[in-house]
């Protein structure tokens, strides 16, 4: 937007200048101006100056934005694409062989700590048991540990 200044000028007395003018038409027209100018402020859009733009910018430029901006929309758009059928092949992957796999593993150490566990009460019962009870094993013979299925 424009903003329209008056300068005061040294007052000169040769009016036969053509581009003088008495001061209470200087003052009138910047009344005038300031009103139009608010006026088509507030009922200008976003849109308006948009489309307006296209009397500035020749067509050959405009053609060349065009084509750029949807190149640009093309590839992003093909990235786009590409980025997901690479995070849906990941996780997918993953999910397949990753919960199997946890499974797995959580039952494993399932199974070593029931091992500790009855290894340790074991140990607590022979230090429990008298001697020559023949309850337990003693050292001298080899011990079994829990063996899981499959094993």
């Amino acid at each position: 937007m424009v903003k329209v200044e008056i300068v005061e000028e040294k007052e000169q007395n040769d009016s036969r200048s053509p581009y003088s003018s008495p001061a209470s038409s200087r003052t009138s027209s910047s009344v005038s101006l300031s009103s139009v100018g608010s006026e088509l402020d507030g009922e200008e859009s976003f849109y308006e100056r948009i489309v307006a733009l296209a009397d500035i910018i020749p067509p050959t430029t405009r053609q060349n934005i065009s084509s750029r901006i949807g190149k640009t929309a093309g590839l992003l758009k093909g990235t786009g694409k590409v980025v997901g059928n690479l995070v849906w092949i990941l996780t997918t992957s993953a999910l397949l062989v990753g919960l199997p796999l946890a499974l797995v593993l959580e039952d494993e150490a399932k199974i070593v700590q029931q091992e500790q566990e009855m290894l340790a009460q074991q140990q607590g019962a022979q230090m429990l048991a008298p001697p020559g009870s023949g309850l337990y094993p003693t050292s001298g013979q080899p011990q079994k540990g829990v063996t899981p299925p499959g094993f």
